[in-house]
């Protein structure tokens, strides 16, 4: 099994979804985890992990953690070529360093450049930033570049990303 994560902020509060599927060039067929948290920490440049892994750390507490092959998050497991831990190093850590991380950032990140590999994926120009921790690099950049999808973003990190923020605007209602 495989886990894949992703949160959207709004109002103080967090929105964490996990997919949850078998094989990585799934498609269709997944199961989904979800979470809202209030009183979220306020976002601070270079420890975004501050405020993400405790809404991944609550939802993980609602999973069965004995046959997750590997964990995906959105961002990087280190942040520079000293192994200075970003998001996925520190879930890595409090997973008893017993489940694989892999990070998939969007956005470059200056100070790493060893421990990353871009992939591009489809016609796209912008690759993703793939990092790893628990497993070989190569290994789970092949893994990221197997996924499902013919566009930059694979197939199910797009629906990932499509979920954490559906259903926001009647939540921001029923609390108005």
């Amino acid at each position: 099994m495989i886990l894949a994560f992703d949160t959207y902020y709004f109002d103080q509060k967090a929105k964490t979804i996990c997919l949850e599927f078998a094989e990585w060039n799934e498609d269709k067929n997944f199961k989904i985890h979800s979470e809202i948290i209030d009183n979220v920490a306020e976002y601070i440049p270079g420890e975004f992990y501050k405020r993400e892994l405790p809404c991944i750390l609550s939802l993980l507490n609602q999973i069965d953690l004995s046959q997750v092959e590997a964990i995906v998050v959105d961002g990087f497991v280190y942040l520079n070529d000293e192994q200075k831990y970003g998001l996925g190093g520190y879930l890595y850590e409090k997973l008893n360093e017993r489940i694989p991380i892999i990070g998939v950032a969007k956005t470059n990140f200056a100070s790493i450049e060893k421990n990353k590999k871009a992939l591009f994926r489809g016609d796209s120009k912008k690759p993703l930033y793939i990092t790893a921790i628990g497993i070989d690099l190569d290994d789970a950049f092949k893994k990221v570049e197997s996924m499902h999808g013919e566009f930059r973003m694979p197939t199910l990190l797009k629906e990932l990303d499509r979920l954490t923020k559906e259903n926001l605007e009647f939540q921001k209602q029923e609390n108005d």
